[in-house]
């Protein structure tokens, strides 16, 4: 049966869905009939204690993860019983990443890696859509370096590039900046937010940093697997304000 398309939806959307590790006395609830919908051309941050669900929701909106219970829409197609091989093709056509550790093939150059997903798809490279991506992430004159001459901060230029390239639904970032300094953190941030803003890029950010959350359009709050509460555009104080009392008010 082809996987159920609705048009109208929103780029992400999560039904009832929760997910559990492990079995019997030792098992563990990461995700607690979470419902939730994400925007199309929205910037959403995801924040939370540790252990609170914010990689597992992330995980399970991008395919990664297989639900316990509850459904999974990406760009209206549910994920939730499509086989593997279909989840990765679809992950790999329709969804861009970005890590904390960049994930770069070492032995590959800078426009080698961010063609990388083109080229596992079978699709056509073109090189001016490349140049394209390079220059809108200030590296276009580094499209021959490998990743070994970079700085972290240009490392994660070259991961957005990647996960740009393919035009994907969303783009999920995890924990992005939280390997940078302050300054190159907020180049990064500039980029996500520009994303958004000028190529109508749905992003979805899963961050401990207040400050990094504060980029988004919307925070979510995640507390003991729940959603506790969403802000939209709040201020870096009012976010930190928030998960201070995360814990007493979920």
């Amino acid at each position: 049966m082809p996987p159920v398309r609705k048009p109208a939806d929103p780029a992400v959307r999560l039904d009832s869905v929760s997910r559990t590790y492990g079995r019997g006395p030792a098992a563990f609830t990461a995700l607690r009939e979470v419902s939730l919908d994400v925007p199309r051309g929205a910037f959403t941050a995801v924040m939370g204690p540790s252990g609170s669900g914010k990689s597992t929701l992330l995980h399970c909106a991008a395919g990664l993860d297989r639900v316990g219970s509850g459904r999974v829409w990406l760009g209206g197609v549910e994920l939730t019983g499509m086989g593997e091989t279909a989840l990765t093709e679809l992950r790999r056509e329709r969804v861009g990443f970005v890590f904390q550790a960049f994930n770069l093939v070492p032995a590959l150059t800078v426009a080698q890696n961010v063609t990388l997903p083109l080229r596992m798809a079978g699709v056509r490279v073109e090189r001016a859509r490349v140049a394209q991506m390079l220059e809108r992430v200030g590296l276009a004159g580094r499209a021959g370096h490998r990743p070994g001459m970079l700085s972290g901060g240009q490392q994660q230029r070259v991961a957005i590039a990647r996960a740009l390239v393919t035009r994907p639904e969303v783009v999920f970032a995890d924990e992005p900046t939280g390997a940078l300094d302050t300054v190159t953190a907020r180049e990064i941030l500039d980029l996500l937010r520009e994303a958004a803003d000028d190529l109508g890029q749905t992003v979805v950010m899963v961050t401990h940093d207040p400050v990094a959350a504060a980029y988004a359009d919307t925070v979510l709050f995640l507390a003991d697997g729940r959603i506790a509460d969403v802000l939209e555009r709040p201020g870096a104080d009012r976010i930190a304000g928030r998960m201070t009392t995360l814990g007493a008010r979920a």
